[in-house]
């Protein structure tokens, strides 16, 4: 099947999100620069993925979309 799937972009969220508030980079906030994107993807050692990204809408440091994608490594 093809990315995204709406079947698996829940797994993982409630797994996910604390690792990312703990873990991602200070959020950069000055006028015309910031961070606007958090990327964290972890690998098991069975070679399963999970992507997890979060970005800001339209600029505003208050609205996040976050997207999570989880696949299998080829042997």
């Amino acid at each position: 099947s093809q990315l995204p799937d709406p079947l698996i972009e829940d797994q993982g969220k409630d797994y996910i999100r604390p690792i990312m508030n703990k873990y991602s980079a200070i959020c950069i906030r000055c006028p015309g620069y910031g961070t606007r994107t958090n990327t964290v993807i972890l690998i098991d050692s069975e070679g399963r993925v999970t992507f997890t990204e979060s970005n800001m809408i339209n600029a505003d440091a208050n609205q996040w979309e976050t997207s999570t994608y989880e696949f299998k490594l080829h042997d």
